[in-house]
């Protein structure tokens, strides 16, 4: 079931059913593509028609990031959960490990694709490691031609947003794939260059802020997940939509210790657009 978040039209799956769902295309002798959007993705789109449209046209579209899932509740369509790109691709190569075959890395620093190819192998023997390329290309047919020569089955492409997503919408069905999936910056997580949040950071949905503590330079890429949390809310708002019950969620946003100036935000929510719409929805979110 598709569910839309401000223009991106995501699959309300669990990370089990997303993993299922991967698995049944790896079996399909034909081409698909899955992209995982994250908030920066949603307002990219806004403005870019081709990533718009490339985005809602892939075989699967999962959210990666748990912005996506705040917007998507506070528009009133919740998504099941966050399904991590990082995740879903280690549930692709257990089952290409179970299935056996082939896999090849596009993307990331010179040396990077090979590394990570190096450590999955050992980790997955069933795989047959069939090629790696750095993201550093000029010419997209000549990288096409070199991935279509290695023949896989399985498609890493890591070359950042929009250009992996357009990549393989344009490009993708030439390869031989039966699967290929935007990953980002996937591969140095899987080279053991780039280490992910805790358990703990990633179950509370705050692995942004671990990885802004990591990465200060991130500062102003993580703005943009509380811009789309107001345009989720925007969105109710101009639907005519505006609650009543800002007092109670200023109350449960108090006691979660998400917010410590109480009277600030009972006297001012009306004052600022969306705000109240805001206010209920992460009021709801944090209960």
């Amino acid at each position: 079931m598709k569910k839309e978040v401000l223009g991106i039209a995501f699959d309300d799956l669990t990370r089990a059913e997303a993993a299922k769902a991967g698995a049944a295309l790896l079996e399909e002798d034909k081409f698909h593509y899955v992209v995982t959007p994250n908030p920066e993705f949603i307002l990219a789109a806004e403005k870019d028609e081709e990533f718009r449209t490339v985005l809602n046209g892939a075989d699967l579209v999962l959210p990666d990031g748990i912005g996506v899932v705040y917007s998507a509740k506070i528009q009133g369509t919740p998504l099941k959960e966050r399904v991590p790109g990082i995740e879903f691709a280690a549930d692709m190569l257990e089952a290409l490990n179970n299935r056996g075959g082939r896999l090849y890395l596009l993307g990331a620093k010179p040396g990077v694709a090979e590394e990570a190819g190096q450590r999955i192998v050992e980790r997955f023997p069933g795989i047959t490691l069939c090629g790696t390329q750095d993201g550093y290309f000029k010419d997209e047919e000549a990288a096409l031609l070199k991935v279509a020569a290695a023949r896989p089955d399985l498609l890493f492409v890591c070359l950042g947003a929009p250009k992996q997503e357009k990549w393989m919408a344009r490009w993708g069905r030439h390869t031989g794939a039966r699967l290929a999936i935007g990953l980002g910056g996937a591969l140095d997580v899987f080279a053991g260059r780039v280490d992910r949040a805790p358990e703990l950071w990633r179950r509370l949905g705050m692995e942004w802020a671990y990885r802004l503590a990591k990465e200060p330079q991130r500062a102003g890429r993580m703005a943009k997940l509380p811009l789309v949390l107001v345009k989720a809310a925007g969105k109710i708002t101009k639907a005519g939509l505006r609650s009543s019950t800002a007092a109670n969620a200023v109350g449960t946003l108090v006691a979660a210790g998400v917010i410590d100036t109480p009277d600030y935000w009972l006297a001012n929510y009306n004052t600022f657009p969306h705000l109240d719409a805001l206010l209920c929805a992460l009021g709801g979110a944090v209960k």
